[in-house]
């Protein structure tokens, strides 16, 4: 069987390595998995007891509109249901947008170090994917702004950065909106929304009433817990949000999932209190970091990348040996590891692995 051409190169996405698997293959009774941005602290307590309710409803398909959910989430965001669009975690609304708007010749815009699933996506269209290189981590808008052209149709600005948990401010991103023509789509990807403690974030839902270009994305895999229910969304003009819906699968996102993130959207307090969490450990290990001699990226999200000052895919093996995994094989930044911010008790084994780890490397070179 042959494939289409353009997919042929497209690399397969690689995620963390799961915890079962490195204890099988190193023999390791406790593993710490700090790769993956996942909420250490799971999901509220209440959202168990609401996935229990649909377990006996599993022969029923799901509401395919996700209406009940949809309502609840336009109050809690301050927007009309006809904004909204579910997904199979965010990354589906990605592949929904680029199935709705991109074709052969079409052009698209990212930075270089960002969630790949933008480009993949793109390439599997058949779009031409403009890479433009981060400044110190921070998305270049003057940059991409020079990338636009007649031909291109979306603009991913991932906000904060994945790897680098940086974010680009409110005035940067206005002055940004304004020199883009309404004729492109402006994606705003804010998975990690809910652990920004900086006042200079864009507030993007009120932008949307004068940029009808713009679509912001969000999910319930991070602060909310529901990783492994895979339901996120999106957010934009109704008639763009519409036309993302015409190219959606039925029943995308699931009953239970849906169960789950209506409880968990009514928890705001474990929501809250996973943020302030998330706040203490960022400050313990920037902290450590500074007493250690490495630099790192700002983050406003549950991650920090840091400069191992080795090659980081050696330390990532080193750490494994001792429990702790990691991401790492960054191409831009060889040196830098990209770690969750875990409990108090992982974030202390972290960098004690972390130190015997560097040590490691130091007396081997």
């Amino acid at each position: 069987m042959k494939p289409k051409s353009r997919i042929v190169n497209i690399p397969v996405y690689q995620p963390g390595k799961p915890l079962e698997e490195v204890k099988r293959e190193l023999g390791l009774s406790e593993v710490i998995k700090l790769a993956s941005n996942e909420n250490p602290y799971g999901s509220a307590p209440s959202v168990q007891a609401a996935i229990a309710k649909e377990l006996t409803q599993l022969h029923i398909y799901p509401d395919g509109g996700a209406v009940d959910l949809t309502a609840q989430l336009g109050t809690h965001l301050g927007v009309e249901p006809n904004q909204i669009i579910f997904g199979c975690g965010s990354d589906e609304i990605i592949a929904l947008i680029t199935r709705a708007f991109l074709e052969p010749g079409d052009e698209t815009i990212m930075a270089d170090q960002t969630f790949s699933v933008y480009k993949s996506n793109a390439d599997i269209e058949g779009a031409l994917v403009h890479e433009v290189p981060l400044k110190d981590g921070v998305h270049d808008l003057e940059g991409m702004m020079a990338q636009v052209n007649g031909r291109t149709k979306i603009i991913w600005v991932c906000n904060p950065n994945n790897p680098t948990g940086t974010i680009v401010s409110h005035e940067e991103l206005i002055g940004f909106l304004e020199q883009v023509p309404s004729s492109v789509m402006v994606v705003l990807d804010e998975a990690y929304y809910e652990y920004v403690t900086d006042a200079a974030y864009p507030q993007s839902l009120k932008l949307l009433e004068k940029y009808t270009n713009v679509v912001i994305l969000r999910t319930f895999s991070k602060i909310y817990g529901l990783a492994a229910l895979r339901i996120g969304y999106g957010v934009g003009h109704a008639d763009v949000i519409k036309l993302i819906n015409q190219v959606r699968e039925p029943f995308n996102t699931s009953r239970i999932g849906q169960a789950a993130a209506r409880q968990a959207l009514a928890d705001q307090d474990f929501v809250q209190d996973c943020h302030n969490k998330n706040k203490e450990g960022i400050k313990y290990l920037t902290a450590e970091f500074d007493r250690l001699g490495l630099h790192y990226f700002p983050s406003q999200t549950n991650f920090i990348m840091v400069d191992v000052k080795h090659q980081a895919l050696e330390v990532f093996q080193s750490m494994l040996r001792r429990g702790v995994i990691v991401r790492a094989g960054h191409q831009k930044y060889p040196t830098y590891i990209r770690v969750t911010v875990g409990t108090a008790r992982e974030n202390e084994i972290f960098i004690r692995a972390l130190e015997e780890s560097m040590q490691e490397q130091s007396t081997t070179v």
